[in-house]
């Protein structure tokens, strides 16, 4: 006798996604919150340094140069910040890339396509906009990514600070658009800010990334044991990966995604005995890293502008007006809008738990663009430019505006959304796995 095949879960927006993945999104945020936090607070230190009598000391700081000129890595400590700390946090990406794509959201077509076209949504609205602001010929459409990208780590701090009880599906929702939004971000910088390829180091970069690949995925059962090994082994392959995409011309942080992406991830169907994976134990070492270290000293050597000409003459640069504009309003406009029109095409309904409301405050929290909206910024514009500052200023105006707006919408559904959590977590038949999970 056959066990009868239990029905397919109606699929609804957001997705809610399966009970393990939620515990795992939950985890991902948690630990996120406090480097958001960290990010908020030395973005707010660099601000308020570069506008102190003492500012000359952090411009000093910031653009003091170290490193070996045979091997084009004599940079400045915020180059160094921006091509090396942030391949860290370009690792990272590119794991939870790989992990959405084997085990998360994003392995099926059926729950990847909503928050794919969603991204994509977000990227293009925005884009089109800070262009049709700016004009598409002026000399300011250079920046025309500026607004594509969402920071998770300072909305999820956002989150943190208004204690907002969001319900896992709209947390899984936010993250997943936030990773894909990542990948395409990556894509546009190796794309279209590339100015001149060496293929020489290119072509080693690539080799080397291969190697790493081969070495992790070979000898996985061995790392998933010896973890100092993996470290002693993988980190120098790594490094020297790194250099050699850095040589190459393309924006080294390419080469921590892909270093990301050959990491082995273990299936869902795994033996649970066996223990985490190669890619939960980097996830869990590398993590900390990122959001501890590596994104707040980005935040605090990018974000130190000097306000010396004015907040005033900043805002009423057109350039200002079209990255703030395209982060609070069209960020959440392509995000709310594409998710409707995938809702009328795929014939998916919204959860009725939620309300498109709640879809508005995730797109306005994907309306922080900090981290990476900065870095597309130092690519943009050359370093000391009224431009390069103004942008800057934009991004900064922006996020905490976006942050301002998702934080009334989600504030002011908070109480139904302590409902929504409350009945998630219901357990009437005490197996472990809450009953929205399993109906």
């Amino acid at each position: 006798m056959t066990t009868p095949t239990p029905p397919r879960r109606k699929l609804t927006i957001p997705p809610r996604g399966t009970y393990p993945e939620a515990l795992r999104i939950g985890e991902i945020l948690r630990k996120e919150s406090v480097g958001g936090l960290l990010l908020v607070g030395m973005a707010a230190l660099a601000i308020i340094w570069a506008n102190s009598p003492w500012a000359d000391t952090y411009f000093s700081l910031r653009d003091y140069r170290i490193g070996y000129e045979p091997w084009h890595l004599n940079l400045s400590l915020g180059g160094w910040a921006a091509d090396g700390l942030l391949a860290v946090f370009f690792f990272l990406v590119g794991l939870e890339l790989k992990r959405e794509f084997v085990t998360g959201d994003l392995r099926q077509i059926r729950t990847a396509i909503i928050p794919i076209a969603a991204a994509a949504g977000g990227v293009a609205v925005p884009a089109l906009i800070y262009l049709t602001m700016v004009g598409p010929g002026s000399d300011l459409a250079a920046g025309w990514a500026i607004p594509t990208a969402t920071d998770i780590a300072f909305a999820v701090a956002v989150l943190a600070i208004i204690g907002s009880h969001l319900p896992s599906s709209l947390r899984i929702f936010l993250l997943t658009l936030a990773v894909v939004d990542d990948l395409i971000a990556i894509t546009i910088i190796a794309i279209f800010y590339t100015e001149t390829i060496n293929l020489v180091p290119l072509l080693l970069a690539l080799v080397t990334i291969v190697i790493y690949g081969l070495i992790a995925q070979l000898s996985r059962r061995f790392f998933r044991t010896h973890a100092l090994a993996a470290w002693l082994i993988l980190l120098p392959i790594g490094a020297v990966a790194w250099a050699f995409m850095h040589a190459s011309g393309i924006h080294a942080t390419i080469a921590g995604v892909l270093l990301g992406f050959t990491i082995p991830v273990l299936h869902r169907s795994s033996d649970p005995d066996d223990g985490p994976g190669l890619a939960e134990q980097f996830e869990h070492r590398f993590r900390p890293l990122s959001a501890g270290f590596a994104v707040p000293v980005f935040a605090f050597l990018s974000a130190g502008v000097s306000l010396g000409d004015g907040f005033g003459s900043a805002m009423a640069d057109p350039l200002t007006l079209a990255i703030i504009v395209a982060l609070v309003a069209g960020k959440p406009i392509g995000i709310v809008a594409t998710t409707w029109l995938m809702s009328k095409v795929a014939r998916i309904k919204l959860d009725p738990s939620l309300k498109w409301i709640d879809l508005g405050g995730i797109g306005l929290l994907a309306g922080i663009g900090f981290t990476v909206s900065l870095l597309v910024a130092e690519l943009s514009f050359e370093p000391g430019s009224p431009e390069h500052s103004h942008a800057k200023v934009a991004i900064l105006t922006a996020s905490v505006l976006a942050a301002l707006l998702a934080s009334v919408v989600l504030i002011a559904r908070n109480r139904r959304y302590r409902k929504i959590s409350e009945l998630e977590a219901v357990d009437a038949d005490q197996d472990g796995i809450p009953d929205v999970y399993q109906h």
